[in-house]
C-alpha cells in the first residue's frame, strides 16, 4: 500500500492549530469484495474456468434440423426465446420452449430445451 502523508489544519481557534498526518491509499478494491449474490457467483465461475454465461443469453443457431435441434439451456422446465429469422430482419419471433419437446420457428429453425442445473 502506497501512502502519502498531507498535512491537514485544523482551527479550533485562531491560537490553535491542531496539525494531523493522513494516510491516503492509492489502490482501488477489488470488484469480488463489493459485489454480492448471483454477480458474485458468476465472477468467480469465471475465474474458476467455468462458463461465464451459463444459461446463453446469446445463442448462434446450429444445424436447426428435426433431428438435430439447437440446444437451448434452462434451469426451469420452460423458457421463452427469440429468433432472428434473417439477418436483415428487425423483427424476433418469440416462442415459448417446454422441456422435453422440440419447436419450430417460423424460418423453420428447431429448438430443443436441455435442463442445467442453477449456480
Amino acid at each position: 500500500m502506497v501512502s502519502i502523508c498531507k498535512r491537514i489544519a485544523l482551527h479550533s481557534s485562531r491560537r490553535n492549530t491542531v496539525y494531523l498526518c493522513v494516510r491516503l491509499a492509492n489502490t482501488f478494491m477489488d470488484p469480488k469484495e463489493l459485489v454480492t449474490g448471483l454477480e458474485k457467483r458468476e465472477l468467480l465461475n469465471e475465474e474458476a474456468g467455468k462458463d461465464p454465461d451459463p444459461y446463453g443469453l446469446a445463442i448462434k443457431r446450429g444445424p436447426g434440423t428435426k433431428d438435430k435441434p439447437t440446444l437451448v439451456s434452462s434451469a426451469f422446465d420452460s423458457r421463452i426465446i427469440g429468433c432472428v429469422c434473417d439477418d436483415e430482419s428487425s423483427h424476433i419471433n418469440w416462442m415459448w420452449l417446454h422441456k422435453g419437446n422440440s419447436t419450430r420457428c417460423e424460418c423453420g429453425f428447431w429448438f430443443k430445451l436441455v435442463e442445467k442445473p442453477p449456480l
